[in-house]
């Protein structure tokens, strides 16, 4: 069943509205006679990540947005229901949350909450100083790097705001979405990869690397050699470790993933 990917600043509701949605699906499982489906609720929280970890841009922060992606990995099928609540501020990571439900066969939605930066900020300041407070450096910091979700990515469609001050959470939109609405079927960057294809991971690695040195002679000033290294090997590993790619679209898929990646 589905993956509900929460999104938005810091200190903006996620967790408040994402407990809500649970709780709305934990009863109409009960009212469905559904009593099978689990519900999991992955968060920092959960996953005994601090805020401690938002400190620092590097490791820290790239090693919490990987437990939470393994978490998803490990837990979404088509029978239970995940909801990712965290900030999942980079489109390039709601991308791959999204790439992981595409690959098992089971729908997905975005829950964007929608708060004012000055509302969240005073939210912030009001938590316990710890665990549960950014420090104000790293809310800004977070805040400066969000890329909002919009519903024209298929990644980030369905898409659900939720305003601050609207008590009311489109429930039973977001159940019809992800509940009734059928999954669009694996597509040949999504399925799983089967043993057979020997020079797979070859091809894979020729043609981003030839679609780099492309990119490198066109715009030598306008995209850093490091970045489009990184995004080469955050896309080899990907696919060499959960997908198959039909190699006569290896291309146009890497393009697409530089588009979405690129300058974030």
């Amino acid at each position: 069943m589905p993956l509900i990917t929460m999104c938005g600043i810091p200190a903006s509701g996620k967790t408040t509205c994402a407990r809500r949605i649970e709780e709305y699906f934990r009863k109409r499982f009960v009212d469905e006679g559904m009593t099978r489906n689990s519900i999991h609720f992955i968060n920092d929280n959960s996953l005994g990540i601090s805020k401690e970890s938002y400190k620092y841009t590097g490791t820290e922060e790239k090693n919490s947005r990987g437990a939470l992606l393994s978490s998803v990995e490990r837990l979404v099928s088509k029978e239970d229901v995940v909801i990712a609540d965290g900030v999942n501020y980079i489109k390039g990571f709601r991308y791959q949350l999204y790439c992981v439900a595409r690959a098992v066969g089971t729908p997905h939605c975005v829950v964007y909450c929608g708060t004012p930066v000055e509302k969240a900020r005073t939210w912030n300041s009001s938590r316990p100083e710890g665990e549960e407070r950014y420090e104000e450096s790293v809310f800004d910091d977070l805040v400066s790097r969000f890329e909002e979700p919009n519903d024209r990515n298929r990644w980030d469609s369905p898409l659900f705001t939720v305003i601050y001050d609207d008590p009311d959470i489109p429930c039973d939109d977001i159940w019809q979405a992800v509940m009734v609405k059928k999954a669009k079927p694996p597509n040949l960057s999504t399925v799983v990869k089967p043993v057979s294809e020997t020079n797979y991971l070859y091809e894979l690695e020729k043609t981003t690397q030839e679609i780099i040195n492309q990119i490198l002679e066109v715009q030598k000033n306008s995209v850093g050699v490091a970045e489009l290294r990184r995004l080469r090997r955050q896309f080899t590993n990907i696919n060499k470790m959960h997908t198959l790619l039909d190699m006569n679209r290896v291309a146009e898929l890497f393009v697409e993933y530089l588009n979405t990646n690129v300058n974030r």
